[in-house]
């Protein structure tokens, strides 16, 4: 029998910061050229980002915070929202710990040995032989990979359960130069974490949300430079280029495209599109690209102005404001869409329960 996602459910830290805070810390902490401050003050006060989630607090950060004392908290937070996830997500599946057969995470912003499982798997109890599988590197596309590797398990194991975790520490990342890619990229990132429960599909109604038809990815790594993270003094910096919107628009593109020819649908044919919130201008030229509107992707913005980008499991808040608003009924379509470090796009096609 088909694995189908039983429960999605997310987690952020507690603290909530506005733009304008950020700006007062960056302003305070370090002195800005006159161009840097102008643009922070643009993207962080005039920005269409109302606030988001950061673990590691502003007051943390100083000369002695070292790449060491930053896995330490990345650890600590990334541990912390994802067991939050996957409470919330086993809850609302109503199966118990021994269900759990296998647990995949994937996250890009730490590095980790042994890997968060093995720390989530601990904290939730869970039985010694629970498979474990830690997925590293994938950027902000790393949570559709996790699931079509999840929904494999699954079919192997049709016994099991599986938790598919996507968390990201983005506030670990931190790095201050007057570059604008680093700028635009301290003024829009976050934290955040998904969790997804799947199962067999559930007999009585309303015990299942959508099941998965099909996956598709491509990577460029003609573009590797324009999007990915490198170790500079010792601590990771984020590359984020201007080009990164016309490059992810053609890879999203290219592989809903892909995926649709393959199960012979074209875009009219899909209901909802869940497309990974990175940003108002990349979602304009995915929009432009794909011949879809604005409202088709509501759902993108309204997480982007509430919550930044997520990297991973920002798309996975789109997904479940889909569910939680829109409501889809039996039998319509969706399309999961992200593009990520490397440059990498991933497509998942789902059918609503």
């Amino acid at each position: 029998m088909q694995h189908v996602v039983i429960s999605l459910a997310t987690a952020n830290p507690d603290r909530y910061v506005t733009g304008k805070e950020v700006y007062d810390f960056l302003n305070s902490a370090y002195r800005l050229e006159p161009a840097e401050k102008q643009l922070y003050r643009k993207l962080l006060e005039d920005g269409p980002i109302k606030g988001r989630y950061i673990a590691i607090h502003h007051d943390q950060y100083d000369a002695e915070l070292n790449q060491d004392k930053l896995t330490e908290l990345f650890a600590q937070a990334a541990k912390e929202m994802a067991c939050k996830a996957a409470c919330k997500a086993i809850d609302e599946a109503g199966c118990r710990l021994a269900d759990i057969g296998a647990v995949v995470v994937n996250t890009c912003t730490g590095y980790l040995c042994p890997g968060l499982t093995s720390y989530i798997a601990e904290e939730l109890k869970l039985q010694s032989s629970t498979k474990v599988f830690d997925l590293m590197g994938m950027g902000c596309g790393g949570a559709i990979p996790n699931l079509e590797f999840s929904a494999a398990i699954g079919a192997a194991d049709s016994d099991k359960m599986v938790l598919s975790l996507a968390v990201e520490v983005c506030s670990a990342t931190l790095f201050r130069a007057p570059e604008p890619g680093l700028i635009v990229s301290n003024s829009i990132f976050a934290d955040g974490a998904s969790a997804v429960i799947m199962g067999k599909q559930q007999k009585s109604a309303g015990k299942s949300l959508f099941k998965f038809v099909d996956f598709a990815s491509e990577i460029f790594p003609e573009h590797r430079e324009d999007l990915r993270y490198k170790t500079q003094h010792g601590k990771l910096r984020n590359v984020l280029t201007r080009r990164v919107p016309i490059i992810g628009a053609r890879a999203a593109a290219e592989v809903a495209g892909r995926l649709l020819k393959k199960n012979s649908l074209r875009i009219e044919d899909i209901d909802f599109w869940a497309v990974h919130p990175g940003g108002t201008e990349v979602l304009k030229q995915i929009g432009k690209k794909l011949g879809i509107s604005k409202n088709d992707l509501r759902f993108s913005y309204e997480i982007f102005r509430g919550f930044g980008n997520m990297s991973s499991p920002s798309v996975m808040f789109v997904l479940k404001a889909i569910l939680d608003k829109a409501r889809p009924k039996a039998g319509h379509k969706g399309m999961v869409l992200s593009f990520g470090a490397g440059f990498s796009a991933y497509a998942a096609l789902v059918e609503f329960l």
